[in-house]
């Protein structure tokens, strides 16, 4: 069987709507090789949520466009499930990116 090489995934804090509690813009962290969350500071589980859907599919190279998530820049686009106009919370937009793993995986 051949190796299925995934790729991690790099997501951005690009907007926030109202006060979010958790990021702030720019706020950077990482699904390494499909499934290792790594981060400096603690994540939302918000986030997680709308991320959930998704991040299998891009890290194994479906296109953002095919999953109807992409952006202008072609890079995916989800916002995390907090409704900031109803909560007072804050509604984040996040940017997904792909960059090569470093290690294939076994399918």
């Amino acid at each position: 069987m051949g190796v299925l090489m995934k790729s991690d995934l790099v997501i951005e804090v690009v907007a926030i709507r109202g006060c979010c509690p958790v990021y702030k813009k720019g706020f950077v962290f990482r699904i390494k090789q499909g499934y290792k969350l790594v981060a400096d500071a603690p994540i939302c589980m918000h986030s997680l949520l709308s991320l959930a859907p998704y991040y299998a599919s891009l890290s194994r190279g479906v296109s953002p466009g095919e999953l109807r998530l992409a952006g202008p820049d072609g890079a995916a686009y989800v916002q995390c499930l907090d409704p900031q106009e109803i909560t007072g919370g804050g509604t984040v937009t996040f940017r997904i990116t792909r960059e090569e793993a470093g290690e294939g995986v076994k399918p």
